[in-house]
């Protein structure tokens, strides 16, 4: 439903997306995470027209975004960061309007606006004004009115952000039950939203995409390396290092400290399983067994290894406090709303 080949788009000097390529299908959920100004909410900007590449090009539902834009736009339910909302408008009045833009008339447009008042949970706050919502039902609103034509595809821009944790759980249960027959584009900064929330991520850094696949084939792409931390006491430590060594699937030993009992680092290969093999080696060798930890490879460690470091991305569950700030257009030194 979304093809997008070799797409560039420069701002002056400054180039925030370079040669990216990806498709969505159907039926999938596909997180774009990356850092601040990694090129996210420009991509996205491209495929719903708003911005024309200066190479490359893409396809929603079928129809190039350069030769046939009035019919790519069709096939798209577009919420940007900044939710289009009119504080003014009550919710009931702000949906009518915008099933009267999308062309919908008489029981019909009732109709949408009442079923997708229902599908966005907003009864209760049907009759209020959009300025009296709080932040989470404002994102409903938003949600409602990028479906409001029942469109194939969503593009979906930080659609958490700002949101408190229990917001954030209840609009990523409403996006995965409206997906079954749609293929969404999803833009976060929250690690944690990708993972539970999409069935594919892409990664992208410095304009261009260093990472796709599921939770697990990006897991691959680690040094596929575990780690065990072991404390055993009973015998020098120099020769519980040389045991330990020769354990099978044990790439490296390091004695991290010696007082009384000592600590030991060991890497190994990744499924290698040594819980047992270590519990084994303690008792085989007449030691206490005083602490043992094993750490893998998490999706945390793969975004920061390819990312540099992921400036501007939350790693843990934890939103925000407060929202973030309003995104600003890019002048010609550059872009600033990714």
């Amino acid at each position: 439903m979304i093809e997008v080949k070799g797409v560039s788009k420069s701002f002056g000097m400054t180039l925030a997306v370079d040669d990216v390529s990806f498709n969505v299908q159907r039926g999938e959920i596909v997180g774009f995470l990356g850092p601040n100004g990694a090129g996210k909410s420009t991509t996205m900007k491209v495929l719903t027209c708003y911005y024309a590449p200066d190479k490359g090009t893409a396809a929603i539902g079928g129809h190039d975004i350069l030769e046939e834009p009035l019919k790519a736009r069709a096939q798209v339910g577009y919420l940007p960061e900044s939710t289009p909302l009119y504080d003014e408008m009550g919710v009931i009045d702000f949906l009518d309007f915008i099933a009267s833009i999308q062309g919908l008339r008489g029981n019909d447009r009732r109709r949408r606006v009442d079923e997708l008042i229902d599908v966005c949970g907003i009864e209760r706050m049907a009759h209020k004004d959009i300025g009296e919502l709080s932040r989470g039902y404002r994102q409903r609103v938003g949600l409602a009115q990028a479906l409001m034509n029942d469109p194939p595809v969503l593009i979906l821009d930080e659609p958490t952000s700002g949101l408190d944790p229990a917001q954030i759980v209840e609009i990523r249960e409403l996006i995965k039950d409206i997906a079954h027959q749609k293929a969404i584009l999803l833009s976060t900064h929250i690690l944690p939203e990708a993972q539970n929330t999409c069935s594919r991520i892409l990664i992208i850094n410095e304009g261009r995409i260093v990472g796709e696949g599921t939770n697990e084939e990006l897991l691959s792409m680690a040094s596929g390396e575990e780690q065990y931390t072991v404390m055993l006491k009973g015998k020098p430590a120099g020769d519980v290092a040389y045991g330990l060594s020769a354990l099978p699937k044990v790439n490296n030993v390091e004695t991290l400290a010696e007082n009384g009992a000592a600590r030991f680092r060991l890497t190994a290969e990744r499924g290698a399983e040594l819980n047992e093999q270590l519990f084994d080696f303690a008792v085989d060798q007449q030691l206490k067994l005083l602490e043992l930890t094993h750490s893998v490879t998490s999706l945390e460690d793969v975004f920061l290894q390819l990312t540099g470091g992921g400036e501007g991305v939350i790693l843990s569950e934890r939103a925000p406090s407060a929202p973030a700030e309003e995104a600003e257009e890019p002048t010609a030194g550059g872009e600033s709303d990714d």
